[in-house]
């Protein structure tokens, strides 16, 4: 017997759901098929031109080349902070909490800023980086930085609830087994979390190659030495070359849908997992 306090009516569903379509059509359907559309506006040649352009293969090496490095190294300071946070108990643990969420509540124009204040000529340490001949602004170093900041907070915040949630019970037990802390992270804590891990990698990878902010600051906007994806875009954009622009951008599009179709075979993977372990 339906419960009708709890139930809508045929019409709220559908009008709901209605809205959510027509929602998603409007910001995510209609925005994807103009970047298309106008890419190929030209036709294929001047599609193709605009991708094989030197300056576009530079920006999409350098993109891969900013993401390779981010990535792994917020994997590693994402699962030393959230099995810290989960599995111990320790001062400071509200402190590193704040510090994780740091890059959600500033601006990633702030970011860039703060790091040229560091590191730029005129900057904290720019006349030491200078003596030694090292450049960190406008240069990849920069922009790795910059992206390792505005990035950090995914893998961390995928794997804190889920580790907590999962208590200490196993580990403890391992160490009571006579393992070790590194042979209890790798064969008990590290196996339990490696979807949510995946999944906040995922997201990690997918903000590294689209950000634009905070290495728009630090990055100098060089052509075919500096500028990532998103700031060739821009350019290609202010200089009215639409269809290589829309091409560039095309680029990054594809990316967001394999990105798309990737989160949501983690998210049936791993909610297929969390209903394993609850049964």
């Amino acid at each position: 017997m339906r419960n009708n306090a709890t139930t809508e009516p045929a019409w709220l569903r559908w009008a709901l759901i209605t809205l959510a379509l027509g929602f998603l059509a409007l910001n995510l359907l209609l925005p994807l098929l103009a970047v298309f559309g106008e890419a190929l506006r030209k036709g294929i040649t001047a599609y193709v031109a605009g991708i094989r352009e030197p300056d576009a293969i530079a920006a999409l090496r350098l993109t891969l080349t900013v993401a390779a490095i981010a990535v792994p190294l917020n994997i590693i300071i994402g699962l030393a902070a959230s099995w810290a946070i989960a599995k111990f108990d320790f001062r400071w643990k509200s402190v590193l909490i704040t510090l994780i969420d740091l890059p959600f509540s500033v601006s990633p124009v702030v970011a860039g800023l703060i790091y040229v204040l560091l590191f730029g000529l005129q900057g904290w340490f720019g006349p030491w980086l200078r003596a030694h001949d090292v450049q960190v602004i406008f240069a990849v170093p920069g922009l790795v930085l910059a992206t390792v900041f505005v990035t950090f907070p995914f893998v961390a915040r995928e794997l804190i609830p889920l580790m907590e949630e999962q208590g200490r019970d196993e580990e403890e037990a391992a160490l009571s087994l006579g393992a070790s802390g590194l042979s209890t992270f790798w064969h008990v804590t590290l196996p339990n979390v490696r979807w949510g891990l995946m999944y906040g990698v995922l997201l990690c990878n997918a903000r590294a190659m689209g950000e634009f902010g905070a290495v728009s600051v630090v990055s100098g906007h060089i052509r075919g030495k500096t500028n990532t994806l998103p700031l060739h875009i821009e350019i290609l954009y202010n200089e009215y070359n639409f269809v290589a622009a829309f091409a560039v951008a095309s680029i990054l599009a594809g990316l967001a849908l394999v990105t798309l179709v990737a989160k949501s075979l983690l998210e049936w993977r791993f909610a297929g997992q969390l209903a394993g372990r609850g049964h």
